[in-house]
């Protein structure tokens, strides 16, 4: 058998069809990428740079529209350098508690009025000490204090975090009250600043803030000054740390990795294939028939590919049958099943059955039939030619 090395032409054919599919994706990918533009939402939530339902995008625009200056910072360094000297109003959602609080009052106490969005239990006792956590809050709240980013608001969605008052100040307002002394708003006055505690956050969100009072309630809030600094901290500001990776790595992952490593090393070792030296050989390459045979054989044998095994069989030995009884190798199965049931004189149905419809379940199956084809076309030459049929041992 001849095994021709396939050409440049037909290889591109058979992979045209996955190629262009290929080119399609990237087109499709770069004219979404394109139609986005670079302001891509960093996913973070109440995020002044979140255009998704959960960021706060459309609160920041909506102020800057407005006239007041946003500033957008990440670190300590740059929420102070944009306070320094301005009258402004600090939001504060320190979410994951990355500052301490000497860092919070120091930050705090140079706005003029800071709002702290959903505040730790750390935040809570260095700026406003008389304020507990309360739990969750859902739902709709309504106006119940002289606030007048409140009281404009009428009712505002509620989802956050509740507070209530430890013990009463005179420079406290409790506002948006959910029963049980709990309020999602407590605001502080002192003499030349104000602090305010807002726990209902979900009415600051892009998806919310459309709805209710929720926009009349967070311009109020964070647009009584000109400048409005949107502070959400970072691991950069996490004290005594550079943020590099390498200092924020647990000690126990190097080994890890390094184990994981030598047992895909050793894994690859013992399951590889051990591959001898390049033998060149020049094509075409003749491979002996019965080395075709064998080698297609295995791989119906590990395939468990019975049928297709019994089929490669009943095409050689139909072509051999129509030979024998006189027709051409191109002579139906049908044909050849009569002609050779009138020569041996066997039922037609157990020919047809045997050379068309049989099919084996186990190799013990398969070889009864191979056994039986190898049979039936020794007794039809025996038949043909006028000799004695003879049987195998066993048959």
């Amino acid at each position: 058998m001849t095994v021709v090395t396939p050409l440049v032409r037909s290889s591109l054919k058979r992979t045209a069809f996955w190629s262009i599919g290929a080119v399609v994706a990237v087109v499709v990918a770069a004219v979404v990428l394109l139609g986005r533009g670079v302001a891509v939402s960093d996913g973070i939530f109440l995020s002044a740079e979140n255009a998704a339902p959960d960021g706060a995008m459309a609160v920041a625009e909506v102020l800057a529209d407005q006239g007041v200056e946003v500033h957008i910072v990440s670190t300590l360094r740059e929420a102070s350098a944009a306070l320094e000297g301005a009258d402004a109003t600090l939001l504060l959602h320190d979410q994951e508690n990355y500052l301490e609080s000497d860092q919070v009052e120091e930050v705090s106490l140079q706005a003029a009025h800071t709002v702290f969005i959903e505040p730790g239990l750390l935040q809570l006792r260095e700026v406003a000490p008389q304020v507990g956590a309360a739990g969750a809050v859902e739902g709709e709240l309504t106006r119940d204090c002289s606030i007048g980013a409140v009281a404009r608001a009428g009712t505002v969605l509620g989802d956050g975090s509740g507070y209530r008052l430890a013990t009463e100040a005179e420079n406290a307002k409790s506002c948006l009250g959910s029963g049980d002394d709990t309020y999602s708003l407590i605001q502080f006055e002192y003499d030349d600043r104000k602090v305010t505690v807002l726990g209902a956050s979900a009415a600051l969100s892009n998806e919310h803030v459309g709805s209710l009072g929720n926009a009349a309630l967070a311009l109020g809030v964070l647009g009584q000054h000109p400048t409005l600094v949107w502070y959400q901290p970072t691991i950069a500001d996490v004290t005594g740390t550079n943020a590099s990776i390498a200092d924020l790595t647990p000690a126990w992952l190097s080994p890890v990795l390094a184990l994981m490593f030598l047992v895909v090393i050793a894994a690859g070792v013992w399951k590889g294939r051990r591959l001898g030296p390049l033998v060149v050989e020049h094509l075409p390459v003749t491979v002996p028939a019965n080395e075709t045979v064998d080698g297609r054989a295995r791989l119906y044998q590990k395939a468990s590919a019975r049928l297709r095994a019994l089929d490669a069989l009943r095409v050689g030995t139909v072509s051999r049958l129509a030979v024998t009884s006189g027709l051409p190798r191109t002579a139906s199965v049908a044909d050849v099943a009569a002609r050779v049931a009138s020569i041996t004189s066997r039922n037609l149905h157990e020919i047809r059955w045997l050379l068309l419809e049989a099919e084996p379940t186990t190799d013990r199956e398969l070889i009864r039939l191979s056994d039986e084809l190898l049979t039936l076309e020794k007794t039809t030459i025996a038949h043909a030619t006028g000799q004695q049929p003879t049987t195998e041992p066993g048959e």
